[in-house]
């Protein structure tokens, strides 16, 4: 890497829906479950390369009571199953309204999934496809990158510091010491 102001990267943390998984809101039926173009090759360099690899995700719909805690246990199986295993789950149940301090754009789950890994928060980055993905990880104090969808806000693109056309290039950002 380099350079002493970006520490060595030890962890990219994922936003689940809408950037591993294909977004099926409130999804608790682990039959739909459909990997992202592109997740399971990203997650593999990843792994190759020695890096840790996790999940951050905002799960409303258990506080909203759509679905239960075990409904997304199996969904998250479900995505382990199609794109290998994680070193961390962190996900918050909890709706908007709450104001924890874990749900996203708080940087409660990434704070937490770096002390779980042993690692510093500024030593993960955290890939999603939201505003609130990227402001999380800044918050914590983690690299975020943002990559877009057809439900990406445009002013949440603009505000990025940095944006990757897909989970491949925003591997390779990474990689390359972003």
């Amino acid at each position: 890497m380099g350079s002493s102001e970006t520490p060595q990267l030890k962890a990219v943390l994922f936003d689940r829906d809408g950037t591993l998984v294909v977004d099926v809101p409130y999804n608790g039926d682990p039959a739909l479950v459909e990997a992202m173009p592109g997740a399971k090759a990203a997650l593999d360099s990843l792994r190759a390369g020695g890096l840790a690899v996790g999940v951050i995700t905002n799960q409303s719909g258990v506080a909203r009571g759509l679905l239960t805690a075990a409904d997304v246990v199996g969904v998250n199986a479900r995505v382990e199953e199609l794109l290998g295993p994680f070193d961390v789950w962190e996900m918050c149940p909890h709706s908007a309204e709450d104001g924890c301090p874990c749900r996203k754009p708080a940087p409660g789950m990434v704070l937490s999934a770096c002390r779980r890994l042993g690692i510093l928060a500024s030593e993960a980055a955290l890939i999603g496809d939201i505003g609130s993905d990227v402001r999380a990880a800044e918050a914590a104090g983690a690299r975020g990158i943002l990559v877009p969808t057809p439900v990406t806000r445009t002013e949440e693109v603009d505000e990025a510091r940095l944006v990757a056309r897909d989970l491949a290039a925003a591997v390779d950002l990474l990689l390359e010491g972003a």
